[in-house]
């Protein structure tokens, strides 16, 4: 660990165009609140465009493994993010249809390896807490402000917005999510729409206690086509729930996809404990999972892709947050790297050190989350075959998540080691 990952005191700076921003950040959620805040935090004037009324985030919970939280610590948030969410014990993964315990994580165990918590928050509670940060920390918020094109061109990149306005800015940070405008100028691709569809529920924690729930553990149950995710929120005083499945719809190309019907049949034959959690599910309101094809190129001139703009995942591997708030980590502690004594910085090679690092860390997240969700979803003897996998996998064995939940790396040379996957046909003689 370098000392670019110990707590610091942010810098000033002054700025160059005292007028104007020196960093515009497109979007106000998670990933642009953190680089936001993360920027301002090097003596930076930063201002944040938001497309809505107001600032806010919907959903339900999220999961921050030990290479987000220290990102939260850096910041000095991470004891109030603590506050408002869990520090579970344990996480468990059980098969769906027989309820039977097939590994788990011991939390305490992997904070003392890796340095920091794992930590369960509503998503509008780490939403919360940013904004507060961004507030104290002196950046300009700006609501009802929809950008809908970016420029290159000239001795500042600038944005246009809807109502015509022109803002520009020393560099400009495109978060502006899944569906975002500047993913659509700068690489033209498309998300890619998978056939399972989420539902959530969270729920105060008295209505599920008589369901022998887990109040202490982030808990998954895998099976055939669908999988079931709990744990507690807010101080334990909410239970969080999802459920996930294949939606035949969907995978015919339907338009009506996802209904309330295909939840109830998908999760029609998994265990007692999986079948009680689904009637609690929202069931006016439900989300289809998309991601997009990995890409090599972040920065275009002094435009850079941040968050699910650059690399929306799957979420089988709970790092879509955790990514773009190291996204922001990273591109400030390169900004502060490049940064002369009069305060002005070397965008091009901060952008640079950027480009260098987070999208190959990104694309093997993006690509394992796929792989993941495949293997979550298994049938027959495949299913039986994984489960032997994880059922012979030491509690204490960390090969599979050191690559990911070790420190965030400033550059390529840093970034730990990929494991290597066990093949399913391992175990040949699994019983389906």
């Amino acid at each position: 660990m370098t000392d670019d990952t110990t707590p610091r005191v942010p810098g000033t700076t002054r700025p160059t165009h005292p007028d104007t921003a020196d960093v515009l950040v497109v979007g106000g959620g998670i990933g642009g609140l953190g680089a936001a805040f993360a920027l301002a935090g090097e003596g930076l004037r930063v201002r944040v465009l938001e497309a809505a009324p107001e600032f806010g985030e919907v959903g339900a919970g999220l999961q921050l493994a030990p290479n987000g939280t220290r990102v939260l610590h850096e910041y000095g948030l991470l004891d109030e993010a603590k506050r408002r969410g869990v520090v579970p014990e344990t996480m468990v993964m059980f098969d769906a249809v027989d309820a039977t315990e097939l590994t788990r994580l011991d939390l305490r165990d992997l904070e003392r390896r890796y340095g920091f918590p794992y930590i369960v928050i509503h998503r509008s509670d780490l939403h919360a807490l940013l904004l507060d940060a961004c507030r104290r920390a002196g950046v300009d918020l700006a609501t009802d402000s929809r950008v809908v094109e970016y420029r290159t061109r000239g001795p500042r990149p600038s944005v246009v917005l809807a109502d015509g306005r022109i803002e520009d800015a020393d560099v400009v940070i495109a978060a502006d999510g899944l569906h975002s405008v500047a993913r659509d100028r700068f690489v033209g691709d498309a998300p890619v729409g998978s056939s399972y569809v989420a539902y959530r529920g969270a729920v105060p924690i008295d209505d599920v206690r008589d369901q022998r729930v887990h109040e202490n553990a982030v808990v998954v149950y895998v099976g055939p086509r669908c999988h079931f995710v709990q744990y507690a929120l807010r101080g334990g005083e909410m239970f969080n729930q999802v459920a996930v499945f294949q939606s035949p719809k969907a995978l015919a190309g339907e338009d009506d996809w996802g209904t309330p019907d295909e939840l109830d049949e998908a999760f029609a034959d998994t265990a007692e404990q999986v079948r009680a959690g689904i009637p609690l599910m929202w069931r006016d309101r439900w989300w289809r999972m998309f991601d997009r094809e990995p890409v090599d190129t972040w920065v275009f001139d002094r435009v850079a892709l941040l968050g699910d703009a650059a690399h929306p995942p799957l979420q089988y591997l709970a790092q879509g947050a955790i990514m773009a708030l190291e996204d922001g980590w990273v591109l400030a502690r390169h900004a502060a790297r490049n940064r002369a004594a009069d305060g002005t910085v070397d965008w091009a090679a901060a952008l640079a050190g950027y480009q260098a690092v987070r999208p190959e860390h990104c694309r093997r997240v993006q690509r394992t989350a796929r792989a993941w969700g495949e293997l979550w979803h298994l049938d027959g003897l495949a299913r039986a075959q994984r489960n032997r996998i994880l059922r012979e996998r030491d509690t204490y064995d960390y090969t599979f998540v050191d690559w990911l939940y070790g420190p965030t790396a400033l550059e390529p040379d840093r970034e730990a080691p990929m494991f290597v996957p066990i093949p399913l046909d391992s175990f040949a003689d699994a019983a389906p």
